[in-house]
């Protein structure tokens, strides 16, 4: 498996609606620290100008706030995965929340423009929002929807102006690809937490989910085994592994914890399970909010299995 592994920070929290996640890199660094560990001394890393200064001015349209800034760091991310990618390397993304995903898909699809890309969502979330369906504007619930050119304008309830549109459109196109992905290619681990709009988009296309049920059933190796063969068309595969999926009695220091999640010994045998696989081209850690933590005990479990995970890789 040794691979030349690559750490792509990107510190941004104007996706999200709680403050906060942009510390969460730096938190898991700390917990490197304080388990006296070096791991940041010695992998290569690069860092992705992000646009937090944005939180300070007005946020926009109601219904994508900030999406200009996102929208940059979507174009730099990108560029960074693919370039890393290119160059025979893997990349670990460590990320705020969870909206700069949809740049790391686009990154790894530029990479490959004509193979077919597998993404494995670990999520309490399924992040399938537009500016047409959002119930926040949060732009971290729309990563997967930008990533499929999905709108779903069929259950449109808000009107975001032209400006707002625009930009939506700008974001689904990022490397002049689009979509990135397909449903069929989507596969999605622990997600409990979804609106009407998204659920109307998992039955109407049928997409692949394996729920928290599902890994206290068979076992997080069977699980993994089944969510990698479900995407055997696919020439490369993405996890992003967004903090929330673990339960919120272990995920307090995160933006929206939610009730029957994985166990952090779940989630860290998964992320290594998944990692094994030679498709497995990138790997994405997101949302850790160290803001609404005691002790730094979300960085902690997150470093942990980040340890796990760089282990197998290299």
């Amino acid at each position: 498996m040794h691979k030349k592994i690559k750490l792509i920070e990107v510190k941004s929290e104007i996706g999200a609606g709680t403050r906060g996640a942009s510390l969460g890199p730096d938190a898991i660094k700390i917990a490197a620290l304080d388990y006296g560990s070096n791991l940041f001394n010695k992998l290569p890393s690069i860092e992705i100008p992000v646009e937090n200064k944005l939180l300070f001015e007005p946020q926009g349209s109601p219904y994508a706030k900030r999406l200009r800034g996102i929208h940059n760091i979507y174009e730099k991310l990108a560029k960074v995965v693919s370039d890393t990618l290119k160059a025979k390397e893997f990349p670990i993304i460590l990320a705020g929340d969870h909206s700069t995903a949809g740049g790391s898909i686009a990154g790894v699809k530029m990479a490959n423009p004509k193979g077919r890309l597998g993404v494995i969502w670990i999520d309490a979330h399924a992040d399938l929002h537009s500016p047409y369906t959002t119930p926040t504007g949060n732009v971290h619930g729309m990563p997967v929807a930008a990533s499929l050119a999905e709108d779903n304008s069929a259950n449109k309830m808000n009107k975001p102006d032209k400006d707002t549109l625009e930009l939506w459109n700008r974001l689904k196109k990022i490397g002049n690809i689009s979509p990135k992905i397909t449903y069929s290619d989507l596969v999605y681990i622990g997600v409990r937490d979804v609106e009407p709009e998204e659920s109307f988009l998992l039955k109407k296309h049928k997409v692949k989910m394996f729920t928290t049920s599902d890994v206290k059933r068979h076992g997080v190796e069977k699980i993994a085994r089944d969510a990698l063969a479900y995407l055997g068309n696919c020439q490369s595969i993405y996890v992003s592994f967004d903090v929330d999926s673990m339960d919120s009695s272990i995920s307090k220091g995160t933006g929206a914890p939610v009730r029957n999640g994985i166990t952090e010994k779940e989630a860290g045998s998964l992320c290594v399970r998944l990692i094994q696989h030679e498709k497995v081209v990138c790997f994405e850690i997101a949302e850790v909010n160290p803001t609404l933590d005691k002790e730094n005990l979300m960085a902690e479990n997150t470093f942990e299995i980040l340890q796990r995970v760089i282990a197998q890789i290299a």
